[in-house]
């Protein structure tokens, strides 16, 4: 008998991962060694292999039982959705001693595997937006590769879409019965069947086409509807768009969401800051200045001796809350800007201001700052 690998080393994964990063290993080796895509003769067992891991990776209690106790630990769940018994999974622990005990005097309450309707795979994409797209919501198109039912057997996996053929060693129950002699009379117990696979049913005569798997591999174009005020890293869910499974549910499509950033705009949540530079005349005389903003330009009143690092406030000019689309507002920080390459005209304009002002008291502008502190705190 094959001596299993480790499930962190078949995924490539630390014993550490989380169980985000155990997905994306998933994903990526799934992808990677499916028998519809690689047509290594290897790469089925290899893909068998990387399941498996996953089905007990991917469950805390199971991924817990493995880090202790090994394959041991989980040899009784693996591809079994659990060991159940009526009165839930494996009362004595995953791979106990206890447990064989338990099922042979108690096998005839049902204690085989009850089959759950399969679920397709879960499949991940990336959008791109302009800064404006994830402000005010966009519709964009992307492009994926999934596995879809086949188009001529429909999932049934057999010639002509025709149903596949009932197991003859099961009689298409999916389990087989065992019954014990044992000091309390004849117990029952039930195990799934080897043939089938627990299915029922046995395929006969492939579809040519998916090659009796019943999928084949399919590139889609969808269209995503992005919500006005979506940030960068947001998931959105498109349910239903993910892998197909044959008598089962489809996955979901989880698309992350990347916003290119603004050559000038920046965003903090619902807010959107923005440096505005202006000259030394209109900081000190104050004017009529157009502010950039993502409705547009608007104008705005600069007061007189407005100083560089001075912030203002627009209000409802940020971007709108996922939740109420409420949107925030643009904050405007001034920067003013210190001229160079003057012209002689421009020189000597300055050297006669600089004749009428005072040099600043750097105490008196440390003193100022200080009580201008605490008037902001009073309020006054």
């Amino acid at each position: 008998m094959a001596v299993k690998r480790d499930y962190y080393e078949v995924l490539g994964v630390s014993r550490s991962a989380s169980a985000e990063e155990i997905r994306r290993a998933y994903r990526r080796l799934a992808r990677q060694y499916h028998p519809d895509i690689n047509k290594d003769p290897e790469a089925e067992e290899r893909f068998k292999e990387i399941n498996e891991a996953y089905e007990v990776l991917s469950d805390e209690q199971r991924r817990a039982a493995y880090d202790r106790f090994g394959h041991a630990g989980v040899g009784a769940g693996v591809g079994t959705g659990g060991f159940e018994a009526g009165m839930g999974a494996d009362p004595f622990g995953f791979g106990s001693p206890f447990s064989d005990l338990f099922e042979t005097f108690f096998g005839g309450m049902t204690m085989g595997t009850r089959r759950r309707p399969s679920r397709g795979a879960d499949l991940e994409a990336e959008v791109w937006l302009d800064f404006a797209e994830a402000i005010f919501g966009a519709e964009k198109e992307i492009k994926i590769e999934r596995l879809e039912l086949c188009p001529d057997c429909r999932g049934t996996r057999t010639r002509h879409g025709a149903q596949p053929s009932v197991c003859p060693v099961c009689g298409g129950t999916g389990q087989v019965r065992h019954y014990h002699n044992t000091i309390l009379g004849q117990m029952v117990t039930a195990t799934t069947c080897n043939h089938c696979g627990g299915e029922g049913r046995v395929v006969t005569d492939p579809c040519p086409t998916c090659r009796g798997r019943g999928r084949t591999v399919r590139t889609r174009t969808l269209s995503v509807t992005v919500p006005p005020g979506v940030e960068d890293g947001v998931t959105l869910r498109l349910t239903g768009e993910g892998e197909h499974a044959p008598g089962g549910v489809p996955g979901n499509l989880y698309v992350r969401v990347r916003v290119r950033p603004h050559e000038y705009f920046r965003r903090e949540g619902a807010q959107i800051y923005l440096d505005l530079p202006v000259n030394i005349v209109q900081a000190a005389l104050g004017a009529e200045i157009e502010v950039p903003t993502v409705d547009g330009p608007v104008r705005f009143t600069l007061p007189p001796g407005t100083q560089s690092g001075q912030q203002f406030r627009l209000r409802g000019k940020g971007a709108p809350d996922l939740k109420t689309g409420q949107r925030g507002d643009q904050v405007v920080t001034v920067r003013v800007v210190t001229p160079t390459n003057l012209t002689p005209r421009q020189r000597a304009l300055l050297e006669e201001l600089a004749e009428t002002l005072e040099q600043p008291d750097l105490r008196e502008t440390h003193r100022k700052g200080f009580f201008d502190k605490i008037k902001d705190a009073l309020g006054v």
